[in-house]
């Protein structure tokens, strides 16, 4: 009993308490034992270092090893293509910006600086610089014509001065036309339009450009004779250029006073007397955009019955080419800046240089963009050497019948 009592008290007092460990010395020694012996040794250490490049690769083989990350969908938003102006954009005071932004204030270098942008060469080996850096080209010296209005040639309007013929048969298609004298060259003709909206590009076009190219003036354009003044006194015969419903309209809209398609015959005369009341000094009118009232032979024939009324010419960008009538008619063989880049620009003035050699005369026309002026400038002065005559565009007209 006494021994089982004292086993007891010892149970007793010892329990709960944690269970007491050997020290590690001992529990340790037979493995260390084991490892002293050198296959066992060897074997360890392979097995370490297996154990150490395997943590290494798991950890470190890859960059992204142990940092969080997320999953998002994402999705592409889907390229929309720039808009461009629309016709009234293009032709109003308020919104040019489009055309504001390639001829800012330095566009043109008061000493001609040439750009620094692409260059492309033409065939008597000047320059065109691209993307309307700066005019390369030199002013050149006036050839002045005589000052507008011409006595006999103009009659109060309800909106201001009206052309007509004289009672001595002079029409203003001839008197206000520059003068020219053909050389037995082929004959080439350009119309640069779209002026006098922007000071800049318009006296760039004015100055820079040979008398012989045709300026043609939007109608909205304020100060709009003192302009045509500017351009005759260099040496420039003018035209007026017509608002004609195009295909969209209204979404795309030429601006006030546009002849509609449907339209009648007092419609369109009450808007052509606002039109052509706006200055005088032109020889002719041409059309902006228009290929829907062209269309119209109600429209169309009503107009050009205006035009021979008051001796005036009209000559088109190729839109109303199957339409005769008018005082005198033309219709251009090319647009040349269809694409505003200085290599095609330059592709279709010599296009169209081709296009005289082999016909006898060719007719293009194009916008006062600063890269129009920049490679029309360059290529008209070489044209007498590659045997060519610039023509001014009214004497490439022919009178219906002829």
């Amino acid at each position: 009993m006494s021994m089982f009592a004292k086993r007891q008290s010892v149970l007793a007092a010892t329990a709960g308490a944690p269970p007491q460990r050997p020290p590690f010395r001992l529990s340790a020694a037979p493995v260390l034992t084991a490892l002293k012996k050198p296959p066992v040794a060897v074997g360890a250490a392979g097995f370490l270092l297996l154990g150490t490049a395997t943590l290494f690769l798991t950890v470190l083989g890859d960059p992204r090893a142990g940092t969080p990350s997320v999953q998002v969908e994402l999705k592409r938003a889907p390229v929309v293509a720039p808009v461009g102006p629309t016709g009234l954009e293009a032709f109003s005071l308020g919104d040019f910006g489009a055309y504001q932004d390639l001829t800012t204030e330095g566009l043109l270098d008061p000493n001609g600086a040439a750009g620094t942008e692409a260059l492309i060469t033409l065939p008597d080996g000047a320059s065109v610089s691209g993307g309307g850096a700066a005019m390369a080209s030199p002013r050149l010296p006036a050839q002045p014509l005589p000052a507008a209005p011409i006595a006999g040639l103009s009659a109060p309007g309800p909106n201001g001065p009206l052309p007509v013929i004289a009672p001595d048969g002079r029409v203003p298609a001839q008197a206000y036309a520059r003068p020219f004298r053909s050389n037995g060259k082929p004959r080439v003709a350009l119309i640069v339009g779209g002026l006098g909206l922007n000071a800049v590009t318009t006296r760039a076009a004015i100055e820079r450009l040979p008398a012989e190219v045709t300026l043609s003036f939007v109608p909205y354009a304020q100060g709009l004779q003192g302009w045509i003044d500017l351009a005759r006194a260099q040496g420039h015969e003018v035209m007026i250029e017509i608002p004609m419903e195009p295909t969209g309209y209204p979404d795309n809209d030429p601006g006030p006073q546009t002849l509609l398609s449907t339209g009648s015959a007092e419609d369109i005369q009450a808007k052509m007397d606002w039109l052509l009341g706006r200055a005088t000094g032109y020889f002719g009118v041409t059309n902006y955009l228009g290929d829907r009232f062209v269309a119209s032979d109600a429209g169309t024939s009503a107009f050009l019955a205006v035009l021979r009324q008051r001796g005036l010419a009209f000559m088109d960008d190729g839109t109303a080419r199957r339409r005769p009538g008018a005082w005198a008619r033309a219709s251009a063989d090319r647009v040349i800046d269809q694409q505003q880049t200085p290599a095609a620009i330059v592709a279709q003035l010599n296009a169209l240089e081709a296009l005289a050699k082999s016909r006898g005369a060719a007719l293009g026309t194009g916008f006062s963009y600063p890269v129009t002026v920049e490679a029309a400038a360059r290529w008209t002065a070489g044209l007498e050497a590659r045997g060519l005559q610039l023509a001014p565009a009214s004497a490439m007209t022919q009178r219906p019948g002829r």
